[in-house]
This record gives C-alpha cells, sequence and structure tokens, in this order.
C-alpha cells in the first residue's frame, strides 16, 4: 500500500474506528459465535456462518484500517499557502457554461466527503484545480464531458 496522506483530525477518525471495532465489534461478534456454538450441530447452524461471516468481514476491515494507519503522512497544515491551490485549500470556483458558483475543499482520498463539500484531490475536477492561481480559468475533462471553470477564490 501506498503512502496515504490525511489531516490529523483524519487520521484521530481512524484511531477512533479501530479502536471501537476492536473493543466493542469483536467481543460483540465472539459472543454472538459462542451462543450460536452453544446451539449444537454447526454443520447446519445458519447464526454461526453468519457470525463467522461478520468476523472475517470486521478482521478485514480492521486490517484495513490498521495498514491505512501504518502508511499514513500527516499534512503539515501550517505550511499551507492560498498563492495557488493545494490540498486543504477550498477554492471556489464559477461555472463559465452556466454561471454556477461552487466550493470545493480539497483532501486526502480517505477524507472525502462530497455532502461536505470535500473532494479528493486524486479526483478529476482535485487534479484539474491543483496548482491553479485566483483568476486562472481551467478547463477539466470529467465522465460525462469537459467542464470550464474560473477560479474565483482558494482561501485556507
Amino acid at each position: 500500500m501506498s503512502v496515504q496522506y490525511m489531516t490529523k483530525d483524519g487520521y484521530n477518525k481512524l484511531l477512533e474506528e479501530v479502536n471501537y471495532l476492536e473493543t466493542e465489534k469483536r467481543p460483540e461478534i465472539s459472543t454472538q459465535i459462542a451462543e450460536a456454538r452453544d446451539k449444537g450441530d454447526l454443520s447446519e447452524n445458519a447464526e454461526y456462518d453468519a457470525a463467522k461471516e461478520a468476523q472475517g468481514l470486521l478482521e478485514t476491515r480492521i486490517s484495513n484500517l490498521k495498514n491505512l494507519i501504518s502508511n499514513a503522512r500527516l499534512i503539515d497544515e501550517s505550511k499551507i499557502s492560498t498563492d495557488s491551490v493545494q490540498i486543504l485549500n477550498k477554492v471556489t470556483v464559477r461555472n463559465i457554461k452556466n454561471n454556477q458558483k461552487m466550493s470545493y475543499i480539497l483532501v486526502p482520498e480517505s477524507e472525502a466527503d462530497l455532502k461536505q463539500g470535500k473532494i479528493a484531490v486524486g479526483t478529476p475536477v482535485g487534479k484539474g484545480l491543483l496548482g491553479k492561481k485566483a483568476g486562472d480559468i481551467v478547463e477539466i475533462k470529467v465522465p460525462n464531458g469537459t467542464v470550464t471553470f474560473e477560479i474565483m477564490d482558494i482561501t485556507l
């Protein structure tokens, strides 16, 4: 797995999730397995099979999160400027075609959340905005064509 850049908040959320899964969900599933085992014949016990499958999924999730954490590199937020678009900037753009204004915060892949206006730097829009300055006109290829934006503002 490659290096994953993330904010301190994003890193802490991953740590909290691993802690929750290990301290609450893991014992919960172990209890379900034990209860299902106590019901007798395991060869025809759907509860047991379901609990074992849930355990496998949980352990996979924990392993993936721990990998993400071990490959994490925290972004030094004090070194972020607004001279040009970079990760963690809030960028306000205007769609040239329909004059609609939108604001996006460029974040690491693991922290993207479109409902909160957070887009990953690896998306077509994220890549298209990186390095540009306020006033620049950018054409960005998206799945349904090309969109032309004017960069209105770059803030923290």
